[in-house]
């Protein structure tokens, strides 16, 4: 449940607009984890505010906005 597998299913997101659409339906951050759990990454909803703002700066489209609205920003 680590950093590591949010940044890998973040990456998975990237390239995936069927998965985007599915997060972009979740109506709570423990919705994202099993959604994410569901594609093989597990990790907790503490995880998505430990990204830090470059790590935020290097994602981008769909993704960006995920964690931007996950983050509370």
């Amino acid at each position: 449940m680590s950093l590591e597998q949010l940044k890998a299913f973040l990456a998975k997101v990237k390239g995936d607009s069927h998965l985007q659409e599915k997060l972009k339906a979740a109506k709570s951050h423990d919705e994202v984890v099993s959604i994410a759990k569901e594609h093989g990454h597990e990790f907790t909803t503490d995880k998505i505010s430990e990204l830090s703002e470059v790590e935020l700066d290097g994602i981008s489209g769909a993704s960006f906005v995920l964690v931007v609205e996950l983050c509370g920003g």
